[in-house]
């Protein structure tokens, strides 16, 4: 962890560092900093609404990366193996550490769908390539309350921000696409049948009202609950005619389907 190139896996305080120091790529730059701000600032006098995703960044917690290219198969597999040692890191690591993921714009404007398909693609990608079997006790159906994203044999909930976002402001990003990765177990404790797990989602749900000036989405539900699908709350839609009506992602159990992660020095120009 802490390695020199974008492509690392770096903690809250070593990126900070780098950024001050002018030693990241002027997007990276742009994300880290929008990120930062939205996080630990106000709109419509109110706090960003997940109060643990704020206080986790104002705690240091979070890790990230950054991936110069959403199609670039390179950059792609570089993304898979810091996304592995991220799921080996985390547990110990302090906090919720939540793996915060910047990706280089594009070079032409993109519209609504362009990042549903960039989403879908990475994702697909990424189970692809997993080493890892999916876990037993995931469904493989998008459309079963229970599916979740699953990644190195463990549930993952991505949560995306984007530039496509006009008043739902906490799924804002100015910049491109951005990824947080929360492993399902980082939820122990905050889960929709417990009741912290409650008293935190009126209090989420009442802040997004008042932070983003709009209803909740329509889509914003819990896991496991029978009506509620999770693959929809990953980026939310705004445009019904640019979302997807069904799961993009084909998943399936069969075991390996792609070679392990490379043990390869960085690209040349991965900086």
């Amino acid at each position: 962890m802490n390695e020199p190139g974008v492509q690392s896996l770096v903690d809250q305080e070593t990126l900070a560092a780098r950024v001050d120091a002018g030693e990241t790529p002027e997007w990276v730059e742009r994300h880290f900093e929008t990120f930062t701000d939205a996080l630990l600032g106000e709109r419509n006098g109110t706090s960003f609404p997940c109060h643990f995703g704020a206080q986790s960044v104002r705690d240091g917690e979070p890790l990230y990366t950054a991936v110069p290219s959403t199609t670039d198969p390179d950059a792609l597999l570089r993304f898979r193996d810091t996304l592995l040692e991220y799921l080996d890191t985390y547990p110990d690591a302090p906090g919720r550490a939540s793996l915060v993921t910047f990706f280089k714009p594009p070079e032409r404007e993109y519209a609504e769908a362009d990042y549903h398909e960039t989403l879908w693609h990475l994702l697909q990608f990424l189970h692809v390539h997993d080493p890892e079997p999916w876990p037993a006790d995931i469904p493989t159906d998008p459309d079963d309350p229970r599916w979740e994203f699953s990644f190195g044999g463990e549930p993952i909930f991505p949560t995306c921000r984007a530039p496509f976002y006009g008043e739902r402001k906490s799924r804002y990003c100015p910049v491109g696409l951005e990824i947080t990765f929360q492993p399902r177990a980082l939820f122990d404790g905050i889960t929709h049948d417990t009741e912290a797990g409650r008293r935190a989602r009126e209090q989420i749900q009442g802040r997004l009202e008042s932070y983003d000036g709009v209803c909740p989405h329509a889509d914003l539900g819990d896991w496991g609950v029978e009506g509620d699908r999770e693959w929809p709350q990953y980026l939310f839609r705004e445009d019904p005619e640019q979302s997807p009506d069904e799961c993009p992602i084909e998943v399936s159990r069969e075991h390996p389907k792609a070679a392990s992660p490379r043990s390869e020095p960085p690209m040349a120009g991965d900086d």
